[in-house]
């Protein structure tokens, strides 16, 4: 017999999502720690193996293809080898990368990672390089991406935007999505980074607390501040719900039909990388609510699924074999 959370996890398969945002390529260097540098206070490493995954705007792309959906990418990367290597992996991850455009003279977004390893402990980053460029697309390049969701957006059942604050979702490309999802009757999702006031009108804005204190200006710190917070995001952004997760405190929910709940955050027995756990949760409730669930549902949803990829390194996914396993752990959701 198939209980109810099986079917429930059964039910983010089959859809076709759309993703637009800033996607990026992560790259991992990972080394042996054999001394201290004589010319700095920082290890030397000696050379083990260099990972590349996907990253920004695409991993939320590969959480909804490993859950079982098909994922179409809008993105843009640059007129170089990195720009190559990005559509293959794509390509190679099962996700779409027709709606990736390339755009001379602007960088593909590379984010570089080191880290020493000296197994069996787990790696530890010592330096970060980001390479990126954050200025606005120019308007050619607006009306080619705008384009790209005129062609995709009637056939998907939902559109992501992932905003990683480096250029692609412009005021006028914003206006665009959502014009189209309203046209033809698309669920639309965001994940910010910042500049909240471009997605006003969408079916879920989600944020991070800090974000949520930066954008109104003031600090989140008790339960009465949140669902204030809240409030003023849902009557400021006109948004069918609002969610604003937060961290180890779990998330906060309000919305139209909604009203104002706190979900304490999954226990985790060791956390060990937060890095793409909100790429994890947006894909996981864009899904879920595309699929028809209730929001309290899909949020509760989410919120196991971020809690199983921070025990992970890097960006990561989550299956619905892992999904089973932590409900047969004892996670119960209701319809």
């Amino acid at each position: 017999m198939i209980d109810s959370n099986t079917r429930l996890v059964a039910r983010l398969a089959g859809l076709r999502v759309l993703i637009i945002g800033d996607v990026s390529l992560d790259e991992y260097i990972f080394g042996r720690a054999t001394r201290l540098s004589r010319e700095a206070p920082v290890p030397v490493l000696e050379w083990m193996r260099r990972d590349i995954i996907l990253g920004g705007a695409a991993n939320p792309a590969r959480n909804i293809v490993a859950l079982g959906s098909s994922a179409i990418q809008i993105g843009i990367v640059g007129a170089d080898s990195e720009g190559e290597q990005l559509r293959m992996t794509l390509n190679a991850a099962g996700i779409s990368s027709s709606g990736v455009i390339t755009v001379a003279g602007r960088p593909t977004t590379v984010k570089t990672r080191i880290l020493a390893h000296d197994p069996p402990r787990l790696p530890q980053q010592v330096a970060r390089l980001d390479r990126l460029e954050r200025s606005c697309l120019a308007p050619g390049d607006e009306q080619r991406i705008i384009d790209v969701l005129t062609a995709y957006v009637p056939l998907v059942d939902a559109v992501l935007c992932s905003d990683y604050q480096l250029g692609l979702l412009t005021p006028n490309i914003v206006d665009a999505t959502r014009s189209l999802c309203q046209r033809y009757g698309v669920l639309l999702t965001v994940d910010a980074q910042g500049n909240s006031h471009y997605y006003h009108g969408v079916d879920l804005f989600r944020c991070n607390n800090i974000e949520a204190a930066t954008t109104l200006g003031r600090s989140l710190d008790t339960e009465t501040d949140f669902h204030t917070a809240l409030v003023e995001l849902h009557q400021r952004l006109q948004a069918r719900l609002i969610i604003v997760t937060r961290g180890p405190d779990g998330l906060s929910l309000l919305g139209t039909q909604e009203e104002y709940t706190h979900l304490p955050a999954t226990a985790v027995s060791e956390v060990y990388d937060t890095t793409g756990a909100g790429d994890t949760f947006i894909a996981v409730t864009t899904l879920a609510l595309a699929a028809g669930l209730k929001p309290l549902t899909a949020a509760r949803l989410a919120n196991i699924a971020a809690a199983l990829v921070v025990r992970k390194l890097g960006n990561a996914v989550v299956t619905p074999g892992e999904l089973y396993q932590a409900f047969n752990a004892g996670h119960t959701l209701t319809k």
